[in-house]
């Protein structure tokens, strides 16, 4: 019998389906795979091997009595941004130790109510920030992708790389992620994996972690772009709780894979080829122009000419909105305390300790840019680019454009302990040079593996599209998917 560990959620769900193996079996393969890789990937925080047996038996039990769900028995992954009920959440933090939420996410609870299991809380960079997933009170997240003929680890990228790397070295069938700035796409570029951030608003952020509020959003990040649908269905939903959240219909994204995309007009922004590209991005993209143009797309060059200003604005928006978010963390009413002399130098001594340097960065940054006599400055200007940025977007859809195709990120992964990036945060900053545009509009955008560097580690191509219209980019990504072909790493751990 093949692997189940093996399988893709569809094809899992298929043979849960026709009995060829039951949800506990399933379930015991991924805790296995987790004991044995683990120690190695260090992908996971926290593993909830009873709980995920517990919740197994009970998925084998509706099966028998004929009233599966649409995740009936699939074992996924959960990002330790989201919070599970009575199960460590912590966002990857010192400040947030011991933190058992007496509540349920809105994204996992749909998941769970759909049939899913819970293996664990996975890795990431403290509180979503950072592109490597080197920001971890529990340390970096290896890829389980190597370059031809080195033994060096590399990153999985980040802030969602302990999803990424779960997913890549068939940890879990699936994982839930969050993207602020990149965080699904880029992790999905560095491993191999697909992930797609939706529409602003197409999630429930309540009880997810606050990083910047206006930009986060929760996605899958799976092995194929069908599994990405799946997911997908059935993470989004209006939620009372999150008025940011949009009451419309979640249409059926599965049913879009495989669709055809003859008559479709696919934009290339030309603001996209930056200076220092390397070639083989360059080339990359172009082939991804011809495999849509192959399946009967219109290609057409589009400008979004604010583009330049994404990536500042953006590293003035999201700190400010963090240094705003993480001012609740105190050391008063949960997590990590600091004692002090008095309240004054509890707060001051449990932040100190609780909070890793790229976190204290960003509020650092947040905080200035918020203060008296710069707010106009800084922030006030950031808001009226972003404004800008959402324009030019809306113009080449106004345009009769339906997506538009990009690099998902400027690089493959860099190896951990990157001596450039140690020095420079600007540098690790510019991992998200592509990505960043899609949060500050607030649209859709998906990350698919397209191909492999001259290392050998994956290359990915991102597609945008209009508001609200996933659809469109599933069909998009699983033509580009086709024509690729997958990607998997070689075992070593």
């Amino acid at each position: 019998m093949t692997e189940p560990t093996s399988l893709t959620i569809a094809e899992a769900r298929a043979a849960l389906t026709a009995g060829t193996f039951s949800a506990r079996e399933l379930t015991q393969a991924y805790i296995d795979a987790i004991e044995a890789a683990n120690p190695a990937l260090n992908a996971y925080v926290s593993v909830t091997a009873e709980q995920a047996l517990a919740m197994a038996d009970a998925s084998d039990a509706r099966r028998a009595g004929g009233s599966a769900g649409p995740l009936e028995g699939i074992p996924l992954g959960v990002k330790d941004l989201f919070a599970t009920k009575g199960v460590h959440t912590q966002a990857a933090s010192h400040i947030l130790d011991g933190f058992k939420p007496p509540y349920e996410s809105t994204v996992t609870a749909n998941l769970w109510a759909d049939g899913a299991v819970m293996l664990g809380k996975l890795n990431m960079d403290e509180f979503a920030m950072g592109s490597s997933n080197e920001n971890s009170h529990y340390g970096p997240v290896v890829n389980p992708w190597r370059a031809e003929g080195s033994e060096r680890a590399l990153v999985p990228g980040g802030s969602s790389g302990g999803s990424a790397a779960a997913v890549a070295a068939r940890l879990c069938a699936g994982a839930t992620a969050t993207d602020t700035g990149g965080s699904i796409r880029q992790p999905a570029a560095f491993t191999g994996t697909v992930g797609i951030k939706p529409t602003y608003g197409r999630c429930s952020r309540f009880g997810i972690v606050a990083y910047a509020s206006s930009l986060d959003q929760a996605g899958p990040i799976a092995r194929d772009v069908r599994d990405a649908a799946i997911l997908l269905k059935s993470m989004a939903s209006v939620d009372p709780r999150d008025t940011t959240s949009v009451d419309r219909p979640v249409p059926d994204y599965e049913a879009a894979v495989g669709r055809s995309i003859k008559g479709m007009r696919i934009g290339i922004p030309r603001e996209y080829r930056v200076d220092g590209m390397p070639p083989e991005i360059e080339r990359l993209w172009q082939q991804g122009m011809d495999w849509l143009r192959d399946a009967g797309a219109e290609i057409v060059d589009v400008s979004l000419p604010h583009t330049r200003y994404a990536l500042p604005a953006y590293y003035i928006v999201a700190p400010a909105e963090a240094s705003s978010n993480l001012a609740r963390y105190d050391g008063v009413r949960y997590g990590l305390r600091v004692p002090g002399k008095d309240i004054t130098t509890l707060y001051e001594n449990t932040r100190a300790a609780g909070f890793g340097s790229e976190v204290t960065r960003r509020i650092m940054i947040g905080t200035y840019v918020l203060s008296a006599g710069y707010y106009d400055a800084y922030y006030l200007k950031a808001q009226k680019v972003r404004t800008l940025i959402k324009r030019d977007f809306e113009t080449v859809f106004a345009d009769g454009v339906d997506a538009m195709l990009t690099p998902a990120t400027p690089s493959a992964a860099f190896a951990i302990g990157d001596e450039a990036m140690k020095a420079d945060p600007v540098q690790m900053y510019l991992n998200d040079v592509f990505t960043i545009t899609v949060n500050m509009a607030g649209l859709p955008g998906i990350a698919v593996p397209a191909g492999l560097s001259a290392e050998g580690t994956p290359l990915a191509l991102q597609l945008i599209g209009r508001p609200f219209d996933e659809e469109a980019l599933f069909a998009t990504a699983s033509v580009i998917e086709a024509a690729a072909g997958r990607f998997e790493p070689q075992r070593w751990w």
